[in-house]
């Protein structure tokens, strides 16, 4: 179903127009609809009534009166297709902690099962240039977060976000991807696999309709989101200015809770953290100081360092044939590319190509000398 219980499409579709509109973001479109008694109302209101509302200009007015109701009915399709859905802002399968953000979404495009949107969920972000010691800390905290039964949110970018939606996933929990981009558009490539894996065991959503590319401007938006979903926020790694430094501000602008990874002060990708923690964030050292935030303490393992173990390392299980071969014949130490090569008996360019992206994935890093291992 591509709209709100008891939502009938011809009004949805109407509503999906309006919000196409350069400009009309949630307050105006409430505005049009109490108006009017309805979108599809608001659509074929006279120019005149539309300007004198408050907030309307005549320009605005002119904009709305030029939409068609076909645009809408349109992205409707394109959801049918895909299997995807919308949630209105008045459907009750909309998340509730985005309605109590400042600037709350008009509407939330959804793609796998909207149930985990109203499940208690943590926001893990951070660098998509991160270090392996990075890679190891958002793997053990969505990991820890998942098993105790809290959605893993995050932004779906190369990096930490991928490595935290993975590793939700790899410990059977659940993760919401929020996109800077509409559904059909992959975002980066290298994250097909895990577009894939979102969709059948997690959830996408998104602002922008189906078939947009991503731009500049959507990303801080975006980043409310990821923010706005969850009560407590963790930044992994983080450089001076980075996205996952914008999440955490739309977090403490949203009165939720941040939490950061210490790091060593000479990475610069700790930077960012180590000030948070200066300036007052409480420290992540575990899945539990999380659950904790959460109100849920004592429900977590306290984490392999606290046990004095090895961080565990799981094969992820969508990877093809050829990334098994490899990642088996690096579990017990690092090797050269020739050996992987004749290890997996392939070609060296296909070895190359399964090499790249297990490392975008943050699975696997080049040592010196063209030597591999797992990350």
């Amino acid at each position: 179903m591509a709209g709100p219980p008891g939502g009938g499409r011809d009004e949805v579709a109407a509503y999906l127009a309006l919000s196409q509109v350069p400009g009309i973001g949630a307050a105006r479109l409430h505005a049009l609809v109490a108006a009017f008694g309805s979108a599809g109302g608001a659509l074929h209101a006279p120019h005149g009534a539309i300007a004198s509302l408050p907030g309307f200009s005549r320009v605005a007015a002119a904009a709305i009166r030029a939409v068609s109701p076909r645009a809408g009915r349109e992205i409707l399709d394109h959801l049918v297709r895909l299997g995807a859905a919308v949630l209105l802002a008045d459907d009750p399968r909309f998340p509730p902690l985005l309605s109590e953000i400042p600037d709350p979404p008009a509407l939330l495009y959804v793609w796998g099962d909207v149930a985990w949107l109203r499940r208690p969920a943590v926001g893990i972000v951070g660098s998509r240039d991160h270090t392996p010691y990075g890679a190891d800390a958002a793997r053990v905290l969505a990991a820890g977060v998942a098993r105790a039964g809290v959605v893993v949110t995050s932004g779906m970018a190369r990096g930490i976000d991928a490595i935290a939606h993975g590793a939700a996933l790899d410990a059977g929990g659940a993760s919401v991807g929020v996109l800077g981009n509409g559904f059909g558009v992959i975002y980066p490539a290298a994250n097909r696999t895990l577009y894939e894996r979102m969709t059948a065991s997690g959830c996408l959503v998104s602002e922008l309709p189906p078939g947009e590319r991503p731009h500049a401007g959507a990303f801080p938006r975006r980043n409310r989101l990821i923010s706005g979903l969850a009560r407590v926020t963790v930044v992994v790694e983080a450089a001076p200015g980075s996205g996952a430094l914008i999440t955490s501000d739309c977090a403490l602008d949203q009165g939720r809770s941040v939490l950061a990874v210490p790091g060593p002060i000479t990475s610069p990708t700790s930077l960012g953290c180590n000030r948070l923690i200066q300036q007052g964030a409480k420290p992540a050292l575990s899945a539990a100081d999380i659950l904790e935030e959460l109100g849920l303490p004592g429900v977590a393992d306290p984490g392999p360092a606290a046990r004095g173990d090895k961080v565990p390392r799981s094969q992820p299980a969508d990877l093809n044939d050829l990334q098994r071969s490899l990642w088996d014949a690096l579990v017990t130490e690092p090797k050269h590319v020739d050996v992987l090569v004749a290890t997996a008996g392939a070609e060296t360019g296909a070895v190359l190509t399964a090499l790249t992206e297990l490392e975008m994935r943050g699975l696997v890093r080049q040592q010196p000398g063209m030597v591999f291992g797992l990350a």
